[in-house]
C-alpha cells in the first residue's frame, strides 16, 4: 500500500483527503453547482474519507481490485455474502455494491428477508432513511474517485421508491448526483408503481429500473400491501416509452397450483408493454432467520431442500419451472437475456447457462 495526499477541485474550496490505498484514481470528475441540492445541508469540507478497495475472485477465476466500501461502509458498501461457488450446491451471485441510503420496507410481503434482517429493531422493516448529507458525501467520492464502472444498488435493504412521497424524493435527490459523470449507474429495484417524480426528470441516462413482479395470484396471496402486478407493469412501460434502461425480476418463483399457467400469463401481459432490458428468475428461498421472523409461514411447505442461502424448492420443481419460462421466452419472443438470482451453481449447469458470465439484476 502506499499513502499519499488526493485534492479534489470543483465549486468548492481545495480540500485534502489521505488516499490509504495504491488503487486510488486522481481524476475527479465534472460537477455541478452544490445548489441543485437545497434541501441538503452544505457539505463539510475537508472531512476525510477513504475508498477501501479489495482483491476479488471473479465468477470467470480472474481476480480484480473493486471497491470494497466508502469509509465506514454505512453507505456504500460491495456485498460479498456469497462465496466463490466451489460446490455445485453454492448460489451463484456476483459480488455487487449497494448503495444503503435507507433500510425497510413498507409492503411486508410474506417472505421478505429484511424481517430475518431487522429482527432485533424494534421497528421491525419499518422504512427508515439515513441523512441525506451523509449519502451525498459518501456519493460523490465514490463518483469522483473510482474509475471502474459499477453499478450501484439502492434497493438491497430498501424499496429503491419508498420515499417518493414525502417532500424530499429521493429520486430526484440521487439521479442527478449520477447524471453528473457518465462511468457509474444507480439501479431502482422496486414494488411500486409510483413513478411520478422519475417521470419528470429530463436527463436519467446513468439510471436503471427494476421492476419485482409475481404470478398474479402469488402477489395476491402472499404481497398483500404491494399495488397490483398490473399496475407494476404500467409503472415500467411509462419509464421504458420516457427511455429508461427497464429490467424485471420474477422472483420468487412457487409451484401453486396451475403455476405453469399463471407464469406464463405474468410473461405475455409483460411483453404485451414492453421489452425488457434484462429478466431474473428466481424461486422462493427462505433463510432460517426469515422464516423465524414471519408471521405468515404458509409457503415455507414449499422449501424441501438446503443451501448455503437457505432452504429452496426442490431441484427437479425448479428446473421445470425455469425451463418453461426461459423456453417459453425463447419460442414466443425470441428473448434470451435471462439470468437466475441466488440459484445455484447445479441449476445453471443443468438448464445449460454459464454461470461464469453471469449478467442478472445487479450488475452492470
Amino acid at each position: 500500500m502506499t499513502t499519499k495526499d488526493i485534492f479534489f477541485k470543483g465549486k468548492r474550496p481545495w480540500s485534502k483527503i489521505k488516499d490509504t490505498t495504491k488503487f486510488y484514481s486522481t481524476n475527479p470528475l465534472i460537477r455541478k453547482p452544490i445548489s441543485l441540492y437545497p434541501q441538503i445541508k452544505k457539505r463539510t469540507y475537508g472531512r476525510k474519507i477513504n475508498v477501501r478497495f479489495n482483491k476479488y475472485k471473479m465468477l470467470d477465476s480472474t481476480s480484480r481490485a473493486l471497491v470494497k466500501q466508502v469509509a465506514d461502509g454505512s453507505i456504500i458498501k460491495r456485498f460479498d455474502k456469497t462465496p466463490y461457488p466451489a460446490k455445485p450446491t453454492n448460489v451463484v451471485c456476483p459480488h455487487f455494491l449497494e448503495l444503503k441510503w435507507a433500510y425497510g420496507c413498507p409492503f411486508n410481503c410474506s417472505w421478505c428477508y429484511l424481517k430475518g434482517t431487522f429482527r432485533f429493531r424494534p421497528e421491525g422493516i419499518k422504512p427508515a432513511y439515513k441523512p441525506l448529507d451523509k449519502v451525498r458525501l459518501h456519493t460523490e467520492t465514490f463518483l469522483e474517485e473510482v474509475e471502474t464502472p459499477e453499478l450501484l444498488n439502492t434497493g438491497e435493504i430498501a424499496d429503491s421508491l419508498m420515499k417518493e412521497n414525502g417532500e424530499s424524493p429521493f429520486s430526484k435527490f440521487i439521479i442527478p448526483m449520477f447524471e453528473m459523470q457518465s462511468k457509474h449507474k444507480v439501479l431502482f429495484v422496486t414494488k411500486s408503481s409510483n413513478v411520478k417524480n422519475l417521470l419528470k426528470i429530463p436527463s436519467h441516462k446513468q439510471t436503471i429500473m427494476s421492476f419485482t413482479l409475481n404470478a398474479f395470484p402469488v402477489a395476491e396471496r402472499w404481497e398483500k400491501a404491494t399495488p397490483p402486478v398490473e399496475k407494476r407493469i404500467e409503472a415500467a412501460k411509462k419509464l421504458a416509452d420516457k427511455g429508461y434502461e427497464v429490467r424485471i425480476r420474477i422472483d420468487p418463483m412457487i409451484p401453486i397450483e396451475n403455476w405453469k399457467k399463471y407464469y406464463i400469463q405474468l410473461v405475455d401481459k409483460l411483453f404485451s408493454k414492453l421489452i425488457p432490458e434484462r429478466i431474473t428468475l428466481g424461486s422462493l428461498r427462505g433463510l432460517q432467520s426469515t422464516i423465524n421472523g414471519t408471521n405468515d409461514t404458509s409457503w415455507v411447505k414449499y422449501l424441501k431442500e438446503s443451501s448455503n442461502w437457505g432452504k429452496k424448492i426442490d431441484f427437479t420443481t425448479r428446473y421445470r419451472i425455469y425451463k418453461t419460462i426461459i423456453e417459453h421466452l425463447k419460442n414466443k419472443y425470441s428473448y434470451s437475456n435471462i439470468a437466475l438470482c441466488k440459484e445455484t451453481r447445479a441449476m445453471w449447469e443443468k438448464l445449460g447457462m454459464d454461470w461464469t458470465q453471469i449478467r442478472c439484476n445487479c450488475v452492470w
